[in-house]
């Protein structure tokens, strides 16, 4: 049987290439969980927005509060995001295809970047509005009492959704229901300082509904910019924090037989991780032994991470 040439070269590469992914099995079971957990949280979460929306808009003009308003149009934003997680949910997880070899997970990637998109447009447009009615110098009404009301309500259901979101993005690992979860966070937020705003103004300070309709612009649009931030990272193959990867170290090099590693590379994939590394195998190792030994590193690897696929090379020592 072959072995693994002899070399005295350090670091020498042979071309023993091989990629290792989970069981098709699994992995198809675990897609279609995801879809299926994010389509009941993001209906869950269409039916949650457009009541507040509906109810914020109306009892906004009724009362005469920017800040409700304002919120209201933060609310509606989330029923745009949520359309786009639905979009993207049912892309990313397709099988991979002669165009997307590597399956299509970065469709949550781009879903990710438009919330953020969205969320800052949503921002910079409230800010804009908050400043010119407070630079205008005309007269601020005094809100109505039952736009506290409705403010402290959409502050409950805001938090509730949140909390919920984010559980269920947890369970399947997925940063774009991550996102949309913290988009509902950061609209519990501005609605707090929205009921501050409105309770500030009936007890005569009446500048203090279009501050708290400023202030919660700047907010969102804070919230978008470090989703933007964040995706763009990852489209431009951002490896994995330190913890997940000396944790990948680790496996692999505990894997028997094994003499070392070197060159380990990650990179994110969507919601997923490709992994690059040499393994450092005695050199009169024959090259079935050392394939068995690359299976096993992997699947130590694999074990407990979301890793798509992992790609060893040989270096004789």
């Amino acid at each position: 049987m072959s072995q693994l040439p002899h070399s005295d070269q350090k670091n020498q590469e042979y071309s023993h290439h091989h990629p290792t992914a989970k069981k098709p099995g699994a992995t198809l079971a675990q897609n279609k969980e995801r879809v299926r957990v994010a389509r009941i949280s993001t209906w869950v979460s269409v039916a949650v927005n457009f009541s507040l929306s509906v109810l914020q808009i109306i009892i906004g003009i009724i009362a005469q509060s920017q800040a409700l308003i304002a919120d209201a149009v933060h609310t509606l934003s989330d029923l745009v995001s949520d359309f786009v997680v639905l979009f993207a949910s049912k892309h990313a997880n397709k099988a991979p295809d002669d165009n997307h070899q590597y399956g299509h997970q970065r469709f949550e990637t781009l879903a990710a970047l438009g919330i953020g998109v969205l969320l800052l447009l949503v921002g910079v447009e409230m800010i804009w509005a908050a400043a010119a009615s407070v630079q205008s110098g005309k007269p601020i009404a005094q809100v109505h009492y039952t736009a506290l009301i409705i403010a402290f309500a959409t502050l409950v259901g805001k938090e509730l959704l949140f909390r919920y979101l984010l559980k269920q993005a947890e369970k399947v690992r997925s940063s774009m229901l991550v996102a949309n979860a913290w988009h509902s966070r950061s609209d519990a937020a501005s609605s707090l300082i929205v009921a501050i705003g409105i309770l500030a103004n009936m007890v005569g300070f009446t500048w203090a509904d279009p501050i708290a309709a400023l202030i919660v612009g700047l907010m969102i649009s804070r919230m978008g910019l470090k989703f933007i931030w964040s995706t763009l990272n990852d489209l431009t193959d951002r490896s994995v924090d330190a913890e997940t990867y000396q944790r990948i170290h680790d496996k692999l090099l505990s894997t028997p037989g094994l003499l070392g590693i070197h060159d380990l590379k990650t990179r994110k994939m969507g919601d997923m991780i490709l992994v690059e590394v040499h393994l450092e195998l005695p050199a009169n190792m024959t090259i079935a032994e050392g394939h068995e030994i690359s299976e096993e590193a992997c699947r130590r690897a694999m074990v407990d991470e979301d890793i798509l696929d992992i790609t060893t090379h040989f270096d004789p020592h």
